[in-house]
């Protein structure tokens, strides 16, 4: 299955540069996760565009690197999958820069605890295909964002997602928390910026209004599948539900999207 509308994740930004979307578009920005958790996967489902929010300092807490696999009878059971990360330039390592620690031992695991989770799903095949694209990476690029983004990737492909992708490297911007994401929407011409609720605790609002922007909030339900949205890997409910069914659930999340704040 062809990946979505971009450059290839190991090319160059020199062999890259991005081709913007057209104007007036909803952009979620989100840093590249491991196959993300499925608030985190509606959030970019129901943008427009992402742009991968990968020049900023990696965080060995966050997702960047690691994902909680759920088991696909119970979503109580679960196990961290992590991606072993060095980074080069210690703590100020940009996401962009952080390597993989023996990239051999890494994709067989990775590989290895998403098929003893999830090979007995129905849908496993369709997800065994799409991770064609995601393992090589592991040793073609030594590079965790490229797997993580990656991994991503796959998952809004089987979706049906016809929104672009761009990297927050490729692209001009002043530092700042809000201020950056603020440039980033307005080099993108986005009519608003879809805002998930840890960010709308900390976003400045106002850096957004001076760029003749809103600010989308964005909310997921928190029963039924979206019971462990919040804490676990998107991959359980695909692989419980199936892409299309699992592809009408964030659609109808995304129908809910709140009236812009600003």
């Amino acid at each position: 299955m062809p990946l979505s509308n971009l450059s290839s994740a190991t090319a160059s930004p020199a062999a890259s540069s991005p081709d913007l979307p057209p104007p007036g578009g909803l952009c979620a920005i989100h840093q590249p996760n491991l196959f993300p958790r499925l608030t985190t996967l509606a959030k970019l489902f129901a943008a427009d565009y992402w742009v991968v929010l990968d020049d900023v300092q990696f965080t060995r807490r966050d997702y960047q690197h690691r994902t909680r696999l759920a088991a696909l009878e119970d979503p109580q059971r679960r196990q961290w999958l992590t991606i072993p990360t060095h980074l080069p330039h210690g703590q100020k390592t940009a996401i962009k820069d952080a390597l993989i620690v023996d990239p051999i031992r890494s994709r067989r695991r990775t590989a290895q605890m998403l098929r003893q989770h999830y090979t007995s799903s129905p849908h496993w095949p369709t997800l065994d295909r799409a991770l064609a694209a995601v393992l090589p990476l592991f040793e073609a690029t030594d590079k965790t964002a490229a797997v993580a983004e990656t991994s991503t990737r796959i998952l809004l492909d089987l979706l049906g997602w016809n929104g672009r992708i761009l990297r927050s490297s490729q692209l001009a911007v002043r530092p700042g928390r809000s201020q950056r994401l603020a440039d980033l929407a307005a080099v993108t011409r986005a009519r608003s910026y879809l805002c998930g609720t840890g960010g709308m605790a900390y976003l400045d609002t106002g850096m957004f209004a001076a760029c003749g922007i809103t600010v989308t909030p964005f909310r997921t339900p928190t029963t039924g599948v979206w019971d462990s949205g919040r804490q676990i890997s998107a991959v359980r409910a695909l692989m419980r539900l199936g892409p299309q069914p699992l592809a009408d659930v964030l659609r109808a999340a995304a129908e809910t999207i709140a009236h812009p704040v600003v």
